[in-house]
């Protein structure tokens, strides 16, 4: 692994987003898996070397070959993040961004945050007299993909191969294709909508404009030859030269804002990562413009409860956790933006002085009321983990926002643009897809990174790499790496266990607990229902936590989140 530079700067923002949830006052977009199988008894991976999870088995392979020819955790990362632009289009990218969070056997840790930017010529009165939907749909909803710098900054500074090594796979795979398998043709099913009616159906649907089905083979070679400019010429292809100006000729011509300077002028940022303590436990996770603050200031305040001794989805613990993301909620809508253009008293909302004061107003028994404590205003994802045979891990979270997010793809491309606008605070007072109600902070304003849930997650113990962690999920990322966490480490579940249970979110607004099919009893539901909480399981599924956890022995456990089937979890073993 190449020397560390020295860091410096801020970060970060998205997430995913799909099937709509509605509900009458608000909507929650996620994405989940029709018809899941029950999860395995054991779903455990286990490896003495290194380990690649991701949503798409194809390209956990890809991982695991570049682990397989000598490379580090960082290049397989980058290989995944390329392979996966191709074999899940629905949300690896080449059109939208991220965070990636790298954690080397020795020295300290660093974040990379290649989230979209806001064109030049946005403002925060963009879409007041726009048509409804403009920040979700079509070319007025794209943010300057970062995907591309990212991946490119993570290779040339903490990798130790080639730019065509490590995306050599991902050519091959959009030239030849891959064979189709159930969990790849739900994904394109549930996109049906979007696909057929924009320009992306000429690749996602077959000639005779039929779905693809299992054992299909999908071809995607304009995006083969992107790809390949990109291998062969570096960033400068993408940010400017023929990608750009095809990307901005199809903005011009759509009504879109997108300008080659916005191309031209895409800089990531580099620092080092929000870092919490729960339980004797180092979390390293996203800074703001990420979701890793609310997620720690969750975590503080579940600390000072007896989480163990209440049990597991107890009346009392689960109304804990309730009001710690309610909190975590309630001050990422109200303070958090781009730490590049607010102030965010960061400090403060990390304190576990702040955590105390909350539980101190958290209500022994009943609901917390919203309506008299919350703050004034003053404001489709993928994830997958990677751990090297020298212990270098790496935590990526990538997105397009929305399922195959703006629904656009510019001609000769091959790849999906995003629609990261929207998760700017579009119009103050109305929620977003996710049904987030965010502030003034994170208005729209050129150049400025929207707020994100993401929050891609290592653990340490005892100066150990513990585990590796993450989700989409739109804003259940949150409250999804938190129970990965406190399944662990409160309720000690196997790690497969934890990424199994069932999950619950609660973001206050909308003014319901959002629960997994069968993730309460009746009679527990009831009793929570009689504390002032309301309840919906209307969505079966959602989020995909990728995880690695590393045991006290060294030995490495990975698990695929079962709620993407078309993943694995891949050894760097020879089999593979």
């Amino acid at each position: 692994m190449r020397p560390w530079p020295v860091l410096g700067i801020s970060s970060l923002s998205t997430i995913l987003a799909i099937l709509v949830l509605k509900n009458p006052a608000n909507t929650l977009d996620l994405f989940q898996m029709p018809n899941l199988p029950s999860p395995p008894k054991d779903g455990r991976v286990f490896s003495h070397s290194g380990l690649v999870v991701s949503t798409q088995a194809q390209a956990s392979r890809m991982g695991t070959k570049i682990l397989q020819q000598g490379g580090n955790a960082v290049d397989a990362a980058v290989a995944v993040g390329y392979a996966l632009a191709v074999t899940e289009p629905c949300c690896g990218n080449l059109g939208g961004g991220g965070f990636m969070l790298i954690q080397p056997k020795n020295g300290p840790a660093v974040f990379l945050d290649f989230r979209e930017t806001a064109p030049l010529q946005s403002n925060s009165a963009l879409y007041l007299q726009r048509p409804a939907g403009s920040s979700r749909n079509g070319y007025l909803a794209v943010g300057i993909p970062g995907t591309v710098l990212g991946l490119d900054t993570a290779l040339q500074k903490y990798g130790t191969m080639t730019r065509a090594q490590v995306m050599a796979p991902a050519i091959e795979l959009a030239q030849k294709g891959f064979i189709l398998i159930q969990g790849d043709v739900d994904i394109l099913h549930a996109g049906q909508e979007k696909i057929k009616r924009s320009s992306l159906s000429k690749i996602f649907l077959k000639k005779d404009g039929s779905a693809y089905q299992v054992g299909d083979l999908l071809i995607q070679k304009e995006l083969a030859t992107t790809l390949r400019k990109i291998s062969q010429t570096g960033v400068r292809a993408f940010y400017q030269g023929e990608i750009a100006q095809d990307i901005v000729n199809a903005s011009k011509r759509e009504g879109g804002i997108l300008t080659l300077e916005d191309f031209s002028q895409y800089k990531i940022k580099q620092e080092r990562p929000l870092t919490c303590s729960y339980r004797g436990y180092e979390i390293l996770t996203a800074p703001p413009p990420g979701g890793g603050l609310p997620l720690c200031q969750m975590l503080n305040i579940l600390e000072g409860y007896p989480l163990r001794q209440t049990g597991y989805k107890s009346p009392q613990s689960l109304h804990w956790f309730f009001s710690a993301m309610f909190y975590g909620f309630r001050d990422r809508n109200t303070y958090l933006g781009d730490p590049d253009f607010v102030k965010i008293p960061q400090a403060q909302l990390l304190s576990k002085q702040y955590a105390a004061k909350l539980r101190q107003s958290i209500p022994n028994y009943f609901a917390i009321d919203h309506l008299t404590t919350a703050a004034p205003i003053k404001g489709n994802t993928t994830h997958y983990s990677v751990v090297d045979r020298q212990g270098n891990a790496v935590a990526v979270t990538y997105t397009l926002n929305s399922y195959f997010g703006a629904g656009v793809m510019a001609e000769n491309t091959g790849f999906i643009l995003n629609n990261e606008m929207d998760d700017f605070t579009t119009n103050l007072g109305q929620s977003n897809q996710f049904g987030l109600k965010q502030g003034r902070s994170n208005l729209v304003e050129p150049n400025k990174r929207p707020l994100s849930s993401m929050a891609p997650t290592i653990v340490r113990k005892n100066g150990q790499l513990f585990l590796v962690t993450g989700s989409p999920g739109g804003s259940t990322i949150i409250t999804t790496v938190l129970q990965i966490l406190t399944n662990i480490i409160d309720y000690n579940m196997r790690v497969d266990q934890a990424v199994y249970a069932p999950r619950f979110h609660y973001q206050g607004e909308p003014s319901y607990v959002l629960t997994e099919k069968n993730g309460l009893s009746a009679d527990l539901q009831s009793g929570l229902e009689a504390r002032g909480y309301r309840f919906s399981n209307r969505l079966a599924n959602w989020g995909a936590a990728e995880t690695i956890l590393r045991t006290p022995q060294g030995i490495l456990e990975g698990v695929n989140d079962y709620r993407r089937p078309a993943g694995a979890a891949l050894t760097d073993s020879k089999n593979n």
